[in-house]
């Protein structure tokens, strides 16, 4: 007995039991149209045909009939066939949507999913688990940002890759997203850059504790502040909080968000025909993106952005980047993760053998040399040197000058030196002397007190 024959029987019962309270007067027709849920007319039209055709009167007419709306039956062929065909694996709100953007798909998105139940194409998701409440998002954009990657399959035929997202709390609006390899220092700096640049400094970074965020001494335990890695030590610079969550409840909005990506994302980039990391990441940033947050980006509670400008943004790339501490060779070279980075001749000084010099690689794969403010070179990836010292200094506000007289490099013309106070005067040759010139044998010392009144001897 399926569920319309089960509460059509239902009715007839309830009707008879009714209709017998009626019949004992102890309802009036209109107490009985309520309890049935009807009106008293209606109540009335019910009893007549009772009366005439027994329980088969009752029965809904409306039964075995087609409805007037009823959906043709060639254009169910044609939906079912196009998600066999062509969106196989999607998930029905996500196939439903692409049905209305290019084919103006008119039916609604539950009969969409009654169809494709019916016909075994898709699965009924499973039961919940408890509720749990959820975190008030920040009241404006620019108060706090999520960042994570996720492992996953993203492109047909291709092994698994990470997915960086940097999404806003208030709105949900995700500002970057791109493909790499390995999610690692140089993807969050990459990722840091590209939001900072273009919206401006967040008050607040909520992570994991992964270890290119945090250093974690037990595991298991509380990240250690004290001890900075490379985004810590960014971050901090920029005077931006730095935010670990201790378990994946606590990053719930980023992990729906990349349920979300999951579900969607790879069909999209299979249906577009792009199977390399480079395209993905331009079809990202120019086609997905926009249409993402136009659907699931919500307003904010209030118009104000929590985002600082950056006056400089050109002056991010010397802060969010890879810094580390290396001392000059004898030969002006700079030995940094298997390289060799030959250093220059620079007018500021003769050499730079055993200097204290910071290396800095950038999210692009660059490097470059500092001394002090000053960048002494820059080099590719491989280590080739690709530009000559700078006319003008490197503006890092966060590294303060060495020693003064730095700002510009200028040649110094050595000044002339003063002539001796002994020397002889000009056009005047001197015998060459070497030493203190003796006292002669005859001269006379200055006489003591004693022996100026001494008498004298006779003759």
């Amino acid at each position: 007995m399926n569920r319309t024959a089960w509460l059509q029987d239902r009715r007839m019962e309830k009707f008879r039991a009714v209709l017998s309270r009626w019949e004992r007067k102890e309802l009036s027709a209109n107490e009985a149209g309520e309890l049935l849920g009807i009106s008293e007319r209606q109540f009335r039209r019910y009893r007549h045909r009772f009366d005439e055709n027994g329980l088969a009167g009752l029965a809904d007419r409306r039964l075995g009939k087609a409805s007037a709306k009823r959906v043709p039956v060639d254009k169910i062929a044609w939906m079912l066939g196009q998600y066999r065909t062509h969106h196989m694996g999607w998930n029905v709100k996500h196939f439903h949507e692409h049905l209305q953007r290019q084919h103006d798909f008119g039916w609604g998105y539950t009969w969409t999913k009654l169809q494709l139940h019916a016909a075994g194409l898709v699965e009924r998701s499973t039961r919940r688990g408890p509720h749990r409440r959820k975190r008030p998002r920040k009241p404006c954009v620019g108060m706090m940002l999520h960042q994570d990657g996720s492992l996953h399959a993203w492109l047909e035929g291709a092994p698994e890759l990470d997915l960086i997202v940097t999404l806003d709390d208030a709105t949900s609006k995700i500002y970057s997203a791109f493909l790499v390899e390995q999610e690692g220092t140089v993807s969050t700096l990459r990722a840091l850059l590209e939001v900072f640049t273009a919206e401006g400094l967040a008050s607040s970074l909520y992570t994991d504790r992964g270890s290119h965020y945090f250093y974690t001494p037990v595991a298991g335990e509380a990240v250690d502040k004290t001890r900075l890695t490379q985004v810590g030590r960014a971050l901090e610079r920029l005077g931006i909080e730095h935010i670990p969550a201790y378990s994946p409840q606590a990053r719930g909005r980023s992990e729906r968000m990349f349920a979300t990506l999951q579900g969607r994302l790879p069909k999209e980039l299979d249906f577009a025909g792009i199977h390399d990391i480079e395209a993905a990441n331009r079809y990202i940033r120019e086609v997905y993106l926009p249409r993402h947050n136009a659907q699931f980006a919500t307003p904010p509670q209030f118009p104000e952005s929590g985002f600082v400008a950056v006056s400089d943004p050109a002056s991010l790339a010397d802060i969010l980047c890879i810094e580390q501490d290396r001392v000059v060779a004898r030969d002006n070279t700079v030995a940094y993760e298997g390289r060799c980075l030959q250093l220059p001749q620079s007018p500021a000084r003769a050499h730079y053998v055993k200097a204290n010099v910071k290396v800095r690689e950038y999210p692009d794969g660059t490097l470059a040399v500092f001394h002090g403010p000053r960048r002494l070179a820059r080099y590719t990836a491989k280590g080739e040197q690709i530009a000559q010292v700078p006319a003008t200094p490197s503006v890092t506000p966060c590294s303060p000058p060495s020693r003064r007289g730095l700002a510009r490099a200028e040649i110094v013309k050595p000044q002339e030196r003063r002539p001796s106070l002994t020397a002889a005067a000009r056009g005047v040759t001197a015998n060459g002397q070497v030493g203190t010139k003796k006292r002669p044998l005859d001269r006379t010392k200055k006489l003591t007190k004693k022996q100026s009144h001494s008498p004298p001897i006779a003759t």
